[in-house]
């Protein structure tokens, strides 16, 4: 695991999940964190429930944890494990337009 993997691990992991108020590693939601390309990090993370109301929510809570790591240019998050996991993954990986 680099250097950046782990600060990304350490960071989303302390993220809150407001359903159990208990942290995202302490649930073990994120299944996976792997850099590609440099400064480029993919994230994996399965919600509490496969119907989870706020799946969404939490996908782009992660994103903006891993935003802020140092070194972070892009971040990926994927969901797993959700009844609209596509619908998710779309949503919150999708480019911004400027």
């Amino acid at each position: 695991m680099t250097d950046l993997e782990d600060k990304v691990r350490e960071a989303v992991g302390k993220v809150v999940d407001p359903e159990t108020g208990l942290t995202f590693a302490e649930m073990h939601m994120i299944t996976g964190v792997k850099e590609g390309e440099p400064g480029i990090v993919k994230v994996d993370f399965v919600p509490s429930s496969p119907f989870c109301p706020i799946a969404f929510k939490l996908a782009m809570d992660i994103k903006n944890t891993a935003l802020k790591v140092a070194g972070v240019k892009k971040a990926l998050v994927y969901c797993h494990g959700h009844m609209m996991e596509q619908q998710i993954n779309e949503m919150t990986n999708k480019e911004q337009q400027k």
